[in-house]
């Protein structure tokens, strides 16, 4: 039996969850495309591509990219914004964590908030640093949670501890548990390192949109207990979102970042 894959389960609903749009993801991969010296035969990798949000204006502007997911569902995703699926795109359906590619395949390998869910943090890295060409780029991103949304969050996270000896087992989600640092591993390996905010932009959600995504369990914190008991905890929620904010259609507006650590090979 095919094993459950918690992004299987929200794959139609990923974007309109989120808070990358488009527009942004264009202006970041100007960024991304001046950072790099990129030229039209730089390639580029991103493990845990999902329905390609972030490389997708990169596969628009001729650049060959590949992707690797474990959703196959994310993946249609991806490809269902294309009319065709171009010859400068290669989308792999298996474990991101594990890079089955030649070394020194890639001119650049991006991940974004994905690191967290690899086994081995070590072993991802050591593997990207086999696939990068020599010089190649290593880009650590993440899309930074406006904090009125990661405010909202948290509410529905303080509602969600008191039933949490009510789980269920949830679709698959591997998050890894020990600390993760990115820069000490990389720069042993003779790695320089930068940070950059690539874009910021302003983020506005009504608080009925955003109990509509959790309604959805559009994140993997809405997987932690049974159905029946999550259909009590969203009422509970609910009821607290009228009563804390005044109405369900309270605008709810701050500011989003989209973060690049930037690692070159020397």
């Amino acid at each position: 039996m095919k094993k459950s894959n918690y992004y299987d389960y929200i794959a139609q609903i990923y974007d309109q969850t989120r808070w990358l749009t488009e527009s942004v993801a264009e202006e970041v991969a100007d960024f991304i495309l001046k950072l790099t010296c990129a030229t039209p035969e730089t390639s580029f990798l991103e493990p845990g591509v999902g329905t390609g949000l972030n490389v997708i204006p990169l596969v628009k502007r001729g650049y060959s990219v590949t992707g690797i997911d474990a959703s196959q569902e994310m993946l249609d995703q991806f490809r269902q914004k294309l009319n065709v699926t171009p010859s400068n795109l290669k989308l792999i359906h298996g474990d991101a964590s594990q890079l089955p590619f030649p070394d020194n395949s890639f001119d650049v390998v991006l991940t974004v908030h994905m690191i967290h869910t690899v086994s081995d943090w070590r072993v991802f890295l050591d593997n990207i640093d086999q696939v990068l060409k020599s010089r190649g780029f290593y880009l650590n991103c993440q899309w930074i949670t406006p904090p009125a949304r990661r405010e909202f969050e948290g509410y529905f996270r303080d509602i969600l501890s008191k039933y949490e000896g009510t789980k269920q087992k949830s679709p698959s989600i591997n998050i890894a548990t020990n600390k993760i640092d990115v820069e000490g591993y990389l720069q042993q390996k003779g790695y320089v390192s930068n940070y950059f905010v690539a874009k910021e932009w302003r983020v506005s959600n009504t608080v009925e949109e955003l109990i509509s995504f959790f309604k959805a369990r559009a994140y993997g914190l809405c997987w932690r207990v049974s159905d029946d008991i999550f259909h009590q905890l969203i009422n509970e929620f609910e009821e607290f979102c009228i009563n804390h904010y005044g109405s369900l259609k309270t605008n709810l507006s701050s500011e989003a970042k989209f973060e690049i650590w930037v690692y070159k090979a020397i």
